[in-house]
């Protein structure tokens, strides 16, 4: 915030009377690991933020993303850091502790999230597509840049007041699926969406060595394809959410047969798309989610 000058100025000022002249502070730079953690940097910092999205690109495959020497330059440079973790973004730590900057305040959006791996040791680090995840994760931001910049401590939290009001509405739509469609049966082509699933009441069928493996870039095993492929071909799902970010044959093959068997095909992302922020970007996949069990 700009300060109005109260009286007359002294040109051998010391640096630190810039906010008494009337400069403006520096905006606070922050690294975030993607796109959907640079909006909401971007959201809750507004103009007192100078945020980078490592990854930004929606054509990228996150999960075999090569971070480069600009990015550990930036890592050098941040105040503040938003990952992801659960060992979506590995490199950002790896990145930091090269870059040498112990100084920075590290968010960690899985540790935010407080889940934990289930009884089989499984777990699913896409948390972005949590609704409360995310409005402890503004909290958490907020309180990350008040720490650097306590004077704009209250304009932080009113952005980050206001991004958990419109995450509010979006619960409020997942209840309304949830009270429509509770237990119907999905399919998925990885584990990406299924916070949102989950929270909308649906069941996913899909064959847990399938969506694993497509995950992880690995081959699928023939019959693994085939108890997948037989989801749609028995109509034993109402639609596939399908990651348009990690497609490859396996999963066109699955889309096809949803396609084939007129079961809708709702597809997501992992990064945010070009001119969408977290909210819009949600409210679309809400919307394509109702739209494509209503018919």
């Amino acid at each position: 915030m700009v300060l109005a000058l109260s009286g007359g100025g002294s040109a051998c000022a010391a640096p630190d009377s810039r906010s008494r002249l009337g400069a403006a502070e520096p905006p606070i730079p922050v690294v975030a690991s993607t796109n959907v953690y640079g909006d909401l940097v971007r959201q809750i910092g507004a103009d007192k933020v100078d945020v980078v999205s490592i990854i930004s690109d929606p054509a990228q495959d996150p999960h075999s993303y090569e971070a480069s020497t600009r990015n550990q330059l930036e890592l050098a440079k941040a105040k503040v850091v938003v990952e992801n973790g659960g060992g979506y973004d590995d490199f950002v730590r790896r990145m930091l502790r090269g870059a040498d900057n112990s100084l920075a305040q590290v968010v960690n959006a899985v540790e935010v999230s407080g889940k934990a791996p289930d009884a089989a040791g499984e777990f699913n680090e896409h948390v972005w597509y949590d609704f409360p995840t995310m409005g402890k994760l503004a909290d958490r931001i907020a309180a990350a840049l008040t720490k650097v910049a306590p004077e704009d401590g209250a304009v932080f939290q009113q952005n980050a007041a206001t991004f958990k009001g419109e995450l509010a509405t979006l619960e409020e739509r997942t209840e309304q699926i949830n009270a429509r469609h509770a237990g119907t049966a999905v399919a998925v082509t990885e584990p990406v969406p299924l916070y949102l699933t989950e929270a909308s009441g649906l069941v996913n069928k899909t064959p847990v060595d399938f969506s694993e493996a497509i995950e992880e870039g690995e081959e699928v095993s023939p019959q693994s394809l085939r108890d997948t492929l037989a989801l749609f071909t028995r109509k034993q799902v109402d639609a596939l959410v399908y990651n348009e970010q990690t497609a490859g044959p396996q999963t066109e093959k699955v889309k096809q047969a949803a396609e084939d068997n007129s079961i809708p095909v709702v597809p997501v992302t992992e990064t945010l798309p070009e001119g969408e922020d977290y909210i819009s970007w949600m409210s679309s996949n809400v919307d394509a989610l109702n739209d494509a069990l209503d018919r």
